[in-house]
């Protein structure tokens, strides 16, 4: 009698599984039909510059990207699978190039945006205010909006800063990974240990101007300073936890609550190295293993030397993988600044086309939201708060943003 009752718990059990699995698809289809997804940070416009020499026409973002070679991690079909409403593209250049070269650089990155818009403009729309967003979303098409990644792109100038605003920048980064003459870097030495006066004068004429403060790579003074300095919210357009991996590129948990208390938003991204604690241990584990190589005996012999420490560190890659990376992983970024700073206070912001190697499993390019929106569910998110992540919370700082700057 008990087997035969163990049986029948089991072929309930059975049966009732399938009809779950079927009853989070149907969620997830209903979810990510509203296109609820405005990501925070694509580095898609620095990839066409540096494999196709700017050449938009080049590029077909209507085909599979992930099969070309090299493969990218953003096109349009893969966004719509993604449930992108909008997309603030990256307008990055390297923390090197500096003075009058930095403003031209980044004047021919926001070109290609305003070209990527205009070779597809079926599928994509320059995007300046949370209005427009929602009227790309009505129109069928993805909004784009634009940030700037690096205070160091301005070179020293507010009247770049203002031009660029006229051209769409909806952000501006304050620091990439060195620190500049105001503000100082989260992956630099300190030297500004906060912000300088003309700092503070830049974040003054962002609120004046409807520019976002970004506080993503910035050393915690300096984003404490900005925080304390901006009459507008901020965000971390592509920043996680530090509490769940202690990189210096993500967001303590006192920092987190400033957020919040400012009306901010920390948008959370999917690159291995800021996900994983497990990762960051590897990846400098890996730098040890190659430093030790370039300045071992060895290292410095005459012949090959380069190719001799490749295939040395090849070996070593063999030999120590690195960790798996899934969406759980990504989903305890989120559940973490949700609790601490509330679930008003949480986005998406994916870094995709900015990951050197690949993303979480499953989430290798941005058709990916899917697998974060159906952990999320098991964890017990409503559609409502899935909702806020991916594209409320974002359109909540964009028309305070706007508000201040009126």
């Amino acid at each position: 009698m008990l087997g035969r009752f163990t049986l029948v718990l089991a072929f309930a059990a059975a049966i009732a599984q399938p009809a779950n699995a079927q009853s989070l698809d149907a969620r997830l289809d209903r979810l990510m039909a509203t296109r609820p997804v405005i990501d925070g940070h694509n580095d898609l416009p620095w990839e066409i510059r540096d494999k196709y020499d700017s050449a938009v026409e080049r590029l077909d973002l209507n085909g599979d990207t992930s099969r070309l070679d090299p493969p990218l991690q953003t096109d349009l079909v893969r966004m719509r699978r993604g449930g992108y409403a909008a997309q603030f593209w990256s307008v990055w250049i390297p923390a090197t190039v500096t003075g009058p070269e930095a403003v031209a650089t980044t004047l021919e990155q926001i070109d290609i945006v305003h070209r990527m818009a205009a070779r597809w403009p079926d599928r994509l729309v320059l995007a300046r205010t949370a209005d427009d967003v929602e009227a790309a979303r009505r129109s069928g098409r993805i909004a784009s909006l634009i940030g700037v990644e690096g205070g160091h792109q301005i070179d020293g100038r507010l009247a770049v800063l203002r031009q660029y605003r006229a051209l769409g920048v909806g952000y501006m980064t304050l620091t990439h990974s060195r620190n500049i003459a105001w503000a100082d870097s989260s992956t630099d030495a300190p030297a500004t240990q906060g912000l300088s006066d003309f700092g503070r004068q830049v974040i003054a004429e962002m609120n004046r101007i409807g520019m976002i403060v970004d506080l993503s790579h910035t050393a915690a003074d300096t984003a404490r300073a900005a925080i304390a300095a901006s009459r507008a919210p901020v965000m971390f357009s592509h920043s996680n936890a530090f509490a769940v991996n202690p990189h210096p590129r993500n967001v303590p948990d006192d920092m987190l609550r400033a957020v919040a208390a400012n009306g901010g938003i920390v948008m959370v991204n999917v690159y291995p190295v800021f996900v994983s604690d497990k990762v960051r241990a590897w990846q400098a584990e890996k730098a040890a293993v190659e430093a030790r190589l370039k300045s071992s005996p060895a290292g410095l012999m005459l012949g090959e030397p380069a190719q001799a420490i490749d295939a040395r560190m090849a070996e070593w890659m063999r030999a120590n993988t690195m960790p798996a990376v899934t969406a759980a992983d990504v989903a305890d970024h989120v559940d973490h600044i949700a609790r601490v700073a509330g679930r008003d206070h949480v986005g998406l912001g994916g870094d995709y086309d900015g990951i050197s190697g690949t993303g979480p499993e499953g989430m290798t390019g941005v058709d990916g939201w899917r697998l974060l929106f159906a952990e999320l569910m098991r964890r017990g998110w409503s559609d409502a708060d899935l909702q806020k992540l991916g594209n409320g919370n974002m359109l909540r700082v964009m028309r305070a943003v706007e508000r201040a700057a009126q």
